[in-house]
């Protein structure tokens, strides 16, 4: 700061005023400062900044999210960020790859950077290890799942509710041998999801049947590999459900046709394939959007008790949903 302000011919107060955004710095100095500023490629220390104030917010938050690959993940990271902008914050993105070591580790890292917040999609397991992060100042919202053990904002889905009504749908046409295609049974969507799957069967007379259900599905091959197997049973199933969009699409690959489908998730192309598929759709930048929302709240003084905002799906009704069973 004092190289610049000796070539621009000003204080170094001068300086810190015009990279800091004051208006009252007259427009001529401004300019002489920032031609400085280029020709000697400085950038401001944020870091040592916060040093220096910190009784002040950091501007930035922090994001978990499983994997951001994922084009479901992706959607709440950009949204997010959309958000952490529009506040005039730098949003940092990490990925704990449902490992719980690897998000203590990048969640550490985070507040090692004086995070003003957290946005979480937590792995499955205790976040009591949270706590401390919190008693500390650090905000935290969780998006899409809850943290058991941990006292925070949660923006969700209804889940349970969601399967339910998908499966009641399939048995109104006809199906009573539903498959089901789970990612890890231990994560907070997957189990809500699963049972809202068994309790649909048994509110209409149906025992579910192990041999139709599979767990702990990371990957396209890996349902494909599943739906290899549920259809090789002596009574196979005349209809599927995917958990997700991952397992949906390792699934399609090699559905016959004539087996009902339906996946928690809405994707690209769904309604263009042969035949359209029906899915569970919900809005991962609502989601992501009101989480930030809820988190800004907390950062700049809100202090009411922990709430869960629960977000609405919708059953999108197309063709691969809508094959009759053959006790219809």
């Amino acid at each position: 700061m004092k190289d610049v302000a000796a070539e621009a011919g000003v204080s170094a107060m001068t300086v810190s005023r015009v990279v800091n955004g004051d208006a009252s710095v007259a427009p001529r100095t401004a300019a002489l400062v920032a031609a400085a500023v280029r020709r000697l490629g400085y950038q401001r220390d944020d870091v040592a900044r916060q040093l220096r104030r910190a009784d002040q917010p950091s501007q930035t938050i922090g994001l978990m999210v499983d994997n951001v690959s994922d084009p479901f993940m992706a959607a709440v990271a950009s949204a997010a960020e959309d958000v952490a902008r529009q506040r005039g914050s730098t949003l940092l993105i990490g990925s704990s790859h449902d490992d719980l070591r690897r998000e203590r580790e990048v969640i550490a890292a985070f507040t090692a950077r004086r995070v003003d917040g957290l946005i979480l999609t937590p792995v499955a397991g205790s976040h009591r290890f949270l706590r401390s992060a919190q008693a500390q100042g650090t905000k935290i919202v969780c998006v899409d799942r809850a943290a058991p053990g941990l006292e925070s904002d949660a923006v969700v889905v209804d889940n349970f509710g969601a399967v339910k009504e998908a499966v009641r749908h399939l048995i109104a046409h006809g199906h009573r041998r539903i498959g089901y295609l789970g990612d890890k049974q231990d994560i907070w969507t997957v189990g809500e999801r699963c049972r809202g799957y068994l309790a649909a069967l048994e509110a209409a007379g149906i025992d579910a049947d192990p041999g139709l259900i599979r767990h702990g599905l990371r990957s396209g091959p890996d349902a494909a590999r599943a739906v290899t197997e549920i259809l090789s049973s002596p009574e196979p199933p005349t209809a599927v459900l995917a958990s997700n969009d991952i397992v949906a699409f390792g699934a399609l690959a090699v559905l016959p046709s004539g087996i009902a489908f339906l996946s928690f998730d809405d994707f690209t192309l769904a309604a263009r394939m042969t035949p359209p598929v029906t899915v569970i759709a919900q809005d991962p930048a609502a989601l992501a959007t009101t989480a930030a929302h809820l988190l800004f709240a907390r950062i700049h003084g809100d202090t009411s008790p922990p709430r869960t905002v629960v977000l609405p799906t919708r059953l999108i009704p197309r063709g691969s949903g809508e094959i009759p069973g053959p006790h219809r």
